[in-house]
């Protein structure tokens, strides 16, 4: 690269450079491990699908979806997501509005507000934080929208695959008062 001199340093000495983006906070509870993660700054707005194969920290808007399957999404105090949004694990400290899967676990800070469904086999809301949605535990449930996800649907979680009846369930016409041959 280029060698830069500046007033005051000697000429041996390379000027200190920081090109990385800054390192995700995981959760207390999480391994310790130092990762570098993009970043949505404050300024930055986008319209659409959003998809990645690194963590991301989100501290502008986002409309649309978000798919982060195998990494970490962060949103930051400043960060407005109205999407949906899958991702291995999911920190909120903003504002969201739309449902979130967690692969691993979703954790909602007391600055944040969501509102939207959370589906997570492990979930954590801290004291002072708002939400307005419902909450699902079940592992199967990630799956099945994970899934999903895959095969490249974004649909919400209300069009979710439902329980299919078990042997010797009765036709709907026929549970529904119809006749049935």
């Amino acid at each position: 690269m280029f060698d830069i001199g500046k007033k005051g340093t000697d000429k041996g000495q390379d000027m200190a450079r920081n090109d990385q983006a800054p390192s995700f906070t995981p959760p207390s509870d999480a391994p310790r491990t130092s990762r570098n993660i993009a970043v949505i700054g404050p300024s930055i707005r986008i319209d659409g699908d959003l998809r990645g194969e690194e963590d991301l920290l989100i501290e502008g808007e986002v409309k649309g979806t978000v798919q982060l399957k195998e990494h970490r999404l962060l949103i930051g105090p400043q960060g407005r997501v109205k999407a949906n949004v899958v991702a291995n694990s999911i920190e909120v400290e903003g504002l969201t509005e739309g449902d979130l899967v967690g692969v691993e676990r979703v954790v909602v800070r007391s600055s944040a507000q969501v509102r939207g469904n959370i589906v997570s086999p492990r979930i954590t809301i801290e004291d002072g934080a708002r939400f307005k949605g419902t909450i699902d535990m079940d592992a199967e449930a990630v799956e099945a929208i994970v899934g999903q996800k895959r095969s490249g649907s974004v649909a919400p979680l209300s069009s979710a695959p439902k329980a299919v009846p078990g042997p010797g369930a009765k036709p709907a016409e026929a549970a529904a008062g119809g006749k049935s041959d």
